[in-house]
């Protein structure tokens, strides 16, 4: 019997081993071409992305990077899960929202894959009155259910549980939430209810329906108000204790009042971040639990990110929901709801709905994502990624239990002013495209055809702003919608292309781009004078711009030109206006063009 190294087999061991001082030297080498003169560290700071919070990714990660230990899936931090078995024994629970009476739809969803259900109820989903009809067939022992009810929590939980006392369900197979959120709803609606009313129903879950939940922790007002990863982690937390306060000044014990908070996040199409965002706030619950003496197993509800979503080119928000499920389910989530594509437009149809639930579904049947417990687990850019945002997460909730707790950091506006914070420098990034919106911002279409879907119920408002990506050229293309209407055609800008395809081709496919971004039409066929347009935007190469920029602009100006772009970072060209390139502000720019062009 042959007897193997105590290494076992090395791998390519006739090379010697690469450093990590090699690499910098080899990137340092790539940037040099480029004309940075930079090494060592600064070589590999030059290829790294700066993240909110503070945060930056690098290029590489190695064992360097070292991490705290993140433990053993099911156990205390409870990084790598809640559970030792994570997700796979039949995937994560697939939790799909419903917020219209349609009885039908849910049996559907039931019926194709969703394994409980999430009802938004009362003034802003479905009536109270009706939840025993939009219930109906609906096996209350099998399938958890959780509400959404802001301020009529007290009503809509007392009609759920006379369902299920009139149905005959023992009280220890009820799951679920009651979804009590006093917090969530004032975050959303700047208004309170009393607190005594979750409480009430944590005490009556505790003694009477072990598997119910009582309260939920949402997090998401704080995301969809422009906030960061850390500033939902450290909300989520802040309410999290705030609950806790209350329920064992209530009577209950520790123990006891964990076992009614279910903790609610946002799933991003950012993976890696939405994966490093549940790890971490499973360890920093569990901190908290510590601290209080009790057993810190968070529950987590993950929920595609409204934030990302957009009414234009919806057919987009598929793909970004995928990876969002994706992330999430890599994550360690124990239920995940993929918001229907046309969630952004009004109620979804049957086919949203469809395509909403079989995202799960593919992950979990098809690309087996929960066969694997914490598949990002060990990985160095994870790990430190989990670290850095624990920390951060940690550090703005010290910021909020120093300013009185979350319901004075919420009243004083010290919440809303941070996240106010970072959604101003996330926007002037989304406002130079520096992140891209595909279909928006980028790859516009503006020949598609609206998508069309019945209303919703209004949202709750009143509290914190809700924010999406696209909100500021959705402005621009609304106004060009109206115009449109109004007139028949959209504002338009004449394309001069200058030279050779080859010279003009890239930056004529840039600004056509961008001008479509803000709803005006190019036109690049014929003459100016032939179209209509009273703005032009010369497209060539730096080289035939010296030459010909100039004179052209000078022609164009007495054709009727009364503003004139150019495609490529700014000069010293007479008669050019405004310049057109990779980073400018297109929202002010196309605002400005709008505002030229007469567009209301």
């Amino acid at each position: 019997m042959t007897v193997l190294p105590d290494d076992g087999l090395s791998l390519a061991a006739e090379f010697p081993e690469a450093t990590h001082e090699q690499w910098q030297r080899l990137v340092a080498g790539v940037l040099r071409k480029s004309g940075k003169e930079v090494s060592g560290d600064a070589a590999e700071n030059a290829l790294s992305t700066l993240l909110e919070d503070g945060l930056t990714t690098r290029p590489l990660y190695t064992a360097r990077d070292a991490a705290p230990d993140p433990g053993l899936p099911g156990f205390a931090p409870f990084v790598r899960g809640g559970r030792p078995e994570g997700n796979t024994a039949g995937g994560w629970d697939v939790r799909q929202r419903h917020a219209a009476a349609d009885g039908s739809a849910v049996l559907t969803d039931l019926e194709n894959g969703v394994t409980s259900l999430w009802l938004a109820v009362g003034d802003f989903g479905i009536p109270v009155s009706s939840l025993a009809s939009v219930l109906d067939g609906v096996y209350l022992d099998l399938a958890p259910v959780v509400l959404e009810a802001g301020a009529e929590v007290e009503p809509a939980a007392r009609e759920l549980l006379r369902v299920v006392e009139e149905r005959g369900v023992a009280p220890e197979a009820v799951r679920g939430n009651l979804g009590a959120d006093p917090l969530g709803y004032e975050a959303r609606t700047g208004q309170s209810y009393d607190m005594a009313q979750a409480t009430g129903l944590a005490r009556q879950c505790t003694d009477a329906y072990p598997g119910l939940r009582a309260l939920t922790v949402d997090a998401l007002p704080y995301h969809e108000a422009g906030g960061s990863a850390a500033q939902e982690l450290g909300c989520s937390l802040a309410t999290g204790v705030a609950y806790l306060r209350e329920l064992t000044g209530a009577g209950l014990s520790v123990a006891q009042a964990c076992t009614q908070l279910e903790f609610r996040y946002a799933a991003t199409a950012d993976q890696f971040l939405t994966v490093a965002k549940l790890r971490a706030a499973r360890r920093l619950w569990a901190r908290v639990a510590e601290v209080c003496g009790a057993p810190g197993q968070q529950v987590q509800h993950a929920v595609t990110s409204t934030v990302m979503m957009t009414p234009r080119d919806p057919w987009v928000n598929m793909l970004r929901a995928t990876v969002a499920t994706l992330a999430a389910g890599v994550g360690g989530a124990d239920a995940v709801t993929v918001l229907p594509f046309d969630h952004a437009l009004g109620l979804p149809d049957a086919f949203a709905r469809r395509i909403a639930r079989n995202t799960s579904t593919i992950l979990i049947e098809e690309s087996h994502l929960s066969r694997v417990i914490d598949p990002a687990g060990g990985s160095w850019y994870v790990e430190r990624l989990t670290d850095e945002l624990a920390h951060a997460g940690w550090e703005f909730f010290q910021s909020i239990e120093k300013a009185g707790g979350h319901a004075a950091a919420l009243r004083s506006g010290m919440v809303g002013e941070r996240l106010a914070e970072t959604w101003a420098v996330r926007s002037a990034k989304l406002a130079k495209r520096r992140e891209p919106v595909t279909g928006v911002s980028e790859f516009p279409h503006l020949a598609e055809r609206p998508v069309v879907r019945e209303p919703a119920p209004e949202p709750p408002s009143g509290g914190l702003p809700r924010v999406r990506r696209d909100e500021a050229f959705e402005a621009l293309r609304a106004r060009s919608d109206a115009h449109l209407a109004a007139t028949g055609s959209r504002p338009r800008v004449y394309l001069a292309a200058l030279g050779p395809a080859a010279a003009h081709t890239a930056r004529l496919t840039f600004a056509a781009n961008l001008f479509q971004a803000g709803g005006i039409e190019p036109a690049t066929e014929g003459t100016f004078a032939d179209s209509g347009a009273r703005e032009v935007c010369l497209c060539s190469s730096d080289a035939l711009y010296e030459e010909q920029a100039d004179s052209v602009a000078a022609e164009l100006r007495a054709a009727g030109a009364e503003h004139v772009f150019l495609a490529g970072r700014p000069g010293q060209y007479s008669g050019v206006d405004a310049y057109v390139f990779a980073g400018c502000d297109a929202v002010a720019l196309l605002t400005a063009a709008l505002d030229r062009m007469g567009v209301s």
